[in-house]
């Protein structure tokens, strides 16, 4: 029977390393040796339906059942795999992070929790190394790191209840943070049955532990598989090798089965429940459980095998072509073959499907899911939990397409890659194919231009030299002949080609100075710029001593050059004996230095009167 709403332990799932987690095969002096696979690559996001009272949807409080996919927003779009366990979820990020959400009252989550509305928000679980697969199962997760390390936490169960995940005083206990198991090879690959754990090493070799009621396990018979053996739980709780005669290199489990696949020859083996000849097992070898590795007749070994889904009673195969394949109890459509009444012994092409090519499967208690490499995402079988994500809560006989919102499957920018169903909720794990945008490089520093960084410099010079016009009453008159700029200047210091050269001061009246003082402060900057700039098309104006100083460095100058200076200081003399006129005009020009004079005479005069009245007094 399906599992009734709110019964957690008669929740079913299927768990199995994924074609994008696969180990690899690696031989080595004949012998195959597998490698830890690497984390999917693919980032995207995570979408659930169905059933979330407990917070396995990890939508919030407010949702506890949707008909549709919705997006988990939580967690982002950082997502590389997801995986749905009894009543709750499992997901892996990019940077090897794994997440958890729903049922945490055996430590399914791996981590504490103190009330419903922490469970049911996503949280990361404490891992000592990335993680690069997952798997769940009813009441139990597990991890394989890329060291190949196994970390499990959660508990198993069988039918008197709780058998705990570690032994403790021989004693079966749940384990609500992660464990290290006690594998003794480097472990490749993991998958979660309901309630067991399968291991798989670089060698080829298979590990189980758990709940061997049904014969899952594969080691133990009937009776040894009883937790009231003479071994007793210690014998189900230690992670022990399975006898097989091959080298495996797939492993898959579902709720009471295991399959493995031959590296070599490419046959299926399986063990476990076959009430329904859902282990594709028929002929002398089929019965109701197998309790040791047998060959799956009915997967012929012609096909290469990609995926195998177990749900409670029947089972799912995808081969390389794209093709899916059903077996076992037709109830409620989880077959896909139609509105039938009887089981199906053998594998059977699905054919709704048969024009599609799936990349992806998944089997949930009563329901089968397929994606198509176009994106299509299919549901059939039960679905009165909404859990076929196509917006009902029936059930469907045959692939019918499911409903995801939020998600613009049609802009291409979103694939649905793989998807799980767990005991009354299904998980997708959609992939964000749009190409990843790199982080626009930072733009270098501009280098501040070298005016710039004389600009303190040259504001220096300017003030210096305010204050040496400032004393000194210093000035220059500026004039244009034949082309060539004349500047004649008072006792001042001068840069010429980076030297410093000191002048003798011409002489120049006092209107004179105070007129070309003002000039001085506002022309300043641009002739000092220009000065250094233009030295070639310059000719100072100096006196006969400066000038003779000036000739003896350059010796440069031509009798024609000589006369062109006499004629230049002829015409400065003039203009000089102009200015004086106009400075007689504007005496507003003057008015400083005029007072300055009777300033410095009325001193003298007071300074003469006070000698006066102090001589006698003495």
């Amino acid at each position: 029977m399906p599992a009734a709403r709110g019964v957690k332990r008669t929740a079913s799932k299927t768990s199995a390393v994924t074609a994008s987690s696969a180990p690899k095969n690696k031989k080595k002096r004949g012998v195959i040796q597998l490698e830890v696979p690497s984390a999917p690559k693919g980032r995207g996001c995570v979408l659930t339906c169905g059933q979330g009272d407990v917070g396995q949807l990890g939508l919030g409080e407010d949702v506890i059942e949707t008909t549709k996919f919705k997006q988990v927003t939580r967690l982002g779009n950082k997502i590389v795999d997801a995986c749905a366990g009894g009543m709750h979820t499992v997901a892996l990020d990019s940077e090897g992070m794994v997440w958890t959400f729903g049922c945490n009252d055996e430590g399914a989550l791996g981590r504490p929790t103190t009330n419903e509305q922490e469970e049911g928000t996503p949280s990361s679980v404490s891992l000592p190394a990335p993680a690069v697969s997952i798997s769940a199962g009813d009441s139990h997760s597990a991890a394989l790191l890329n060291n190949g390390d196994v970390y499990a936490w959660g508990a198993f169960r069988d039918s008197h209840g709780t058998m705990g995940l570690v032994l403790r005083a021989r004693e079966g206990k749940p384990s609500k943070e992660p464990l290290k198991l006690a594998i003794p090879e480097t472990a490749v690959g993991i998958a979660s049955g309901g309630d067991h754990l399968v291991v798989l090493s670089t060698s080829g070799a298979v590990y189980t532990m758990g709940c061997g009621e049904q014969g899952q396990l594969g080691r133990l018979s009937q009776r040894s598989a009883s937790r009231e053996a003479r071994h007793g739980i210690s014998a189900l709780l230690v992670p022990s090798k399975v006898t097989l005669k091959c080298i495996v290199s797939r492993v898959w489990a579902g709720y009471h089965a295991t399959f493995a696949l031959d590296a070599v020859s490419d046959k299926m083996f399986a063990w476990g429940l076959n009430n329904y000849g859902q282990l594709g097992i028929t002929g002398d070898k089929r019965k109701i459980a197998l309790h040791t590795p047998t060959e799956c007749d009915a997967f012929s070994n012609t096909l290469s095998w990609q995926e195998v889904a177990l749900g409670q009673h029947h089972s799912l195969a995808l081969d390389s072509n794209g093709q899916v394949y059903a077996v076992g109890r037709c109830e409620y459509g989880r077959l896909g073959l139609g509105d039938r009444s009887t089981d199906a012994k053998d594998l059977e092409s699905i054919p709704a499907l048969q024009n599609k090519k799936c990349i992806s499967i998944a089997a949930g208690t009563s329901n089968s899911f397929a994606i198509t490499e176009t994106g299509e995402i299919l549901g059939w079988g039960m679905g009165s939990e909404g859990q076929l994500g196509t917006g009902t809560c029936s059930d469907a006989n045959e692939p019918t397409p499911s409903i995801c919102l939020g998600i613009n499957l049609s802009a291409g920018s979103h694939k649905p890659a793989r998807i799980s169903a767990g005991g009354q909720h299904t998980v997708l794990f959609v992939e964000d194919t749009s190409p990843q945008k790199e982080p626009s490089p930072q733009p270098e520093p501009e280098e501040p231009q070298a005016e710039v960084e004389s600009e303190p410099k040259a504001k220096k010079a300017k003030q210096e030299q305010d204050q040496q016009v400032t004393s000194t009453s210093a000035s220059e008159v500026s004039v244009e002949v034949k082309g060539k700029r004349k500047r004649k200047e008072s006792t001042s210091t001068e840069k010429i080609n980076g030297d410093e050269k000191k002048e003798t001061a011409m002489e120049v009246d006092d209107t004179d100075k105070s007129e070309k003082s003002q000039e001085e402060n506002k022309q300043t900057d641009t002739d000092q710029s220009a000065d250094e700039t233009s030295q070639d098309s310059k000719v100072e104006t100096m006196d006969t001593s400066s000038q003779d100083t000036l000739d003896s460095e350059t010796d440069k100058h031509t009798e024609k050059d000589e006369a062109d200076d006499k004629q230049t200081d002829d015409k400065v003399e003039k203009i000089e004996s102009e200015m004086e006129t106009d400075s007689e005009k504007v005496p507003e020009k003057t008015e400083k230095p005029e007072k300055v004079e009777k300033i410095s005479e009325k001193s003298e005069k007071l300074e003469t009167e006070v000698n006066g009245v102090e001589g006698p007094e003495a």
